[in-house]
């Protein structure tokens, strides 16, 4: 469950000074200040998040404060906190607001550090590699460097690992309720995708060369592609199951192994993507769903935003 950017009286906890020994900051970025964005309400974080946020940042050597997320005025929070004066801005939030302070803070912002603190956690994943917020915490405060993570933006919705256009999209939650154990979750995911398996293809366009049709578009950043080693663009993936047995192959790869192998689906990068269909076109971004309308246009982000992470990034989710 992804929480929502509404807007809040600011709540703020004081930064303790009870620390005596405090461990230096890594060497390879000028950060004094850090500011700790942390939503209790989020699936992953829990009502002691930001007292266990305030005594970790006690330990080092920076100016640190730790923000409450609550209510409806959460988006007017952020804004605050990423036009004030923080060297870095932590996230320990659901996955939508991570990706949306990673959005507002852009190339020329603070450096981010979006903490697994949602549901399917996409990007903290592949930037640290662990479910374990303290652990990757610790480990940028202490050695992470400063980089440019790239990514997409299509109708105004940035993405930074996977987007996934088309009916298949329902596939996604399928995937993550089966790695996460739960089976039965996994079962009705894939029962609801299969009913919507065939609803209509969608066109496409890569980089203004022909118009071409498919099942259903995924789009990988270059951070977590396995088939691109520089961030040329995104790598583009079209779906295309000719009948059902072709859809219950390529739903299996795509439960259970490197979907690429499958016949049914061709990869080629891209910068820019034109999208259209009869109607709204159902959508993965970085795990989140969303409805986009029937014409879209998706743009490659080269540097879409400055990450603390450990150098080379964690990609732990890569596909």
């Amino acid at each position: 469950m992804t929480d929502t950017l509404g807007a809040p009286p600011e709540k703020q906890l004081p930064e303790d000074s009870g620390a005596t020994e405090r461990r230096p900051m890594t060497c390879h970025a000028p950060i004094k200040r850090v500011v700790v964005l942390v939503n209790p309400m989020s699936g992953g974080v829990g009502a002691n998040a930001a007292a266990e946020a305030q005594d970790l940042m006690a330990g080092f050597a920076c100016e640190s404060e730790v923000v409450l997320l609550e209510g409806e005025d959460m988006a007017r929070t952020i804004d605050k906190v990423l036009s004030g004066d923080a060297d870095l801005v932590v996230v320990l939030a659901g996955d939508g607001t991570a990706r949306a302070v990673a959005a507002r803070a852009g190339p020329d912002g603070p450096l981010v550090a979006p903490l697994p603190g949602g549901t399917m956690n996409m990007l903290p994943k592949a930037l640290y590699g662990t479910t374990d917020w303290k652990k990757a915490l610790s480990v940028i405060l202490e050695d992470g460097e400063p980089q440019y993570v790239s990514g997409g933006e299509v109708d105004g919705n940035a993405f930074y690992c996977a987007a996934i256009l088309g009916a298949p999209a329902l596939w996604a939650p399928a995937r993550e309720a089966l790695r996460g154990g739960k089976l039965k979750l996994a079962m009705t995911h894939a029962r609801r995708a299969w009913r919507r398996a065939f609803s209509g293809r969608i066109r496409f366009d890569l980089d203004g060369g022909p118009h071409q049709r498919a099942e259903a578009l995924v789009l990988i950043s270059p951070m977590i592609s396995r088939a691109l080693e520089e961030p040329v663009g995104l790598e583009a993936a079209a779906m295309n199951p000719h009948d059902a047995s072709d859809a219950f192959r390529l739903a299996a790869h795509a439960l259970f192994d490197d979907w690429r192998h499958d016949p049914a689906v061709k990869t080629k990068p891209a910068r820019r993507i034109r999208v259209s269909a009869r109607s709204r076109v159902p959508a993965v971004l970085d795990g989140e769903p969303i409805l986009l309308p029937a014409d879209s246009t998706v743009k490659f982000l080269p540097k879409a935003f400055r990450a603390l992470a450990p150098r080379p990034p964690a990609a732990e989710d890569t596909v």
